[in-house]
Order: structure tokens, then sequence, then C-alpha cells
């Protein structure tokens, strides 16, 4: 049985041992871009993608934690790029499927991390770093795009913080999207490389 997925990039990705070796970011902007957020019950012309959202926390963590190393802003980022493969499956469903779902997850993102400069695996610090926004995320796509009440989001969610409980969000085309995703990308690696030439001067 094929156990491989190849991607538009050519390159074949192993769903049982992925290798980081086979990881394209072209490849996870494409997939995320058109993988949708809250399973398409949004509004708007376009559904809310995964690349966008996963630039919105990217963008959140910035914004709450100015002076926050690359690293994490990356992993922030990248923080959902494993559903270039397996899909956006919202928590409930994750929690019905079980460990075995998220045991294959976790090693598709620790493949993922390693083909990009980060730990294989996230530190407890990092993980809630991104947590907290991926929660401010959540709070202001469900009350703006997924018919959440304010109410019911802060129950889930939790409020949002001053500075940021004011974003608008415009769902884009898949394209844009991707586009998006690779700016912030291509400007987290610039950054990486202004950084070194700075050490090493």
């Amino acid at each position: 049985m094929r156990a491989w997925q190849r991607m538009l990039s050519g390159r074949r990705l192993d769903l049982i041992n992925p290798s980081a070796m086979d990881i394209e970011i072209e490849d996870i902007a494409q997939g995320l871009s058109r993988v949708a957020r809250w399973n398409g019950q949004t509004v708007g012309d376009h559904a809310f993608s995964v690349a966008e959202h996963s630039v919105l926390v990217e963008n959140i963590c910035r914004t709450l934690e100015p002076e926050a190393d690359r690293q994490w802003l990356l992993a922030a980022l990248l923080h959902d790029a494993s559903e270039y493969v397996v899909g956006d499956m919202i928590s409930p469903f994750k929690n019905a499927l079980g460990v075995d779902y998220r045991a294959f997850e976790d090693k598709l993102m620790q493949a993922i991390h390693i083909r990009f400069g980060l730990p294989a695996v996230m530190s407890p610090q990092m993980k809630k770093f991104i947590k907290r926004a991926d929660k401010v995320s959540a709070y202001l796509e469900a009350t703006q795009i997924a018919g959440f009440s304010h109410e019911e989001s802060r129950k889930f969610f939790g409020p949002p913080p001053l500075t940021v409980s004011d974003w608008k969000i415009e769902p884009l085309s898949p394209n844009a999207a991707k586009a998006l995703y690779i700016e912030r990308f291509n400007a987290l690696m610039v950054q990486q490389e202004q950084e070194e030439d700075s050490a090493a001067a």
C-alpha cells in the first residue's frame, strides 16, 4: 500500500516515517492555504485558511512579545504546519481519535522543525508562548467569522488582550494566503541571516 504523498514540489513525503529532507516551505504554504479553519463554517467569500491563521498567530506573538526570539516566532508560524498533510481537524475530533493520531502528528511536526532548524520538541515555555497567541486568534476568528458570541468565546478561549482586541479578520483567497505565509517565512529567514552576520562581525 502507498504510504507517501507527492507534493507539488516533486517531493514524496513518507507519511509513516516523514523525513525532514522531503519537507519544503512552498508545499506547506500550498497545503495550508487550502485547508479551512472551523471546518469551513465561516462567513465570507473565502474560507479562512490555516495559512492565514498561522500568520495571524505569529503576528499576535510579535505584538504581545516585541522582543521575542526569532526561533519562537518561526515556531509560531509553523505551529499548525502538519495540517498541510493531515488537514485541520477540529479539537473535539482529535480528542475522539485519541493518542495514535496525535503521535502521528507529533512525528510529522518533529520532521518539520528539524527541516527549518528548530528544536524537534518544543520546550514547555515555547508551547505556552504559542498557545497564548493561538487562543487569542481563535477568539478573534470565533467572534468575527465563525458565529460565536463574545460571551461564548470568552468561556472557551478567554478574553483577548486589549492590544489586539480590535484587529479585523478578512479571509483571503488561497493564493493570497499562500503568498502571505511565504512572505512571513522569508522575512524570518532574512532576520536569521542578519543575526548571523552580526554575530560573525
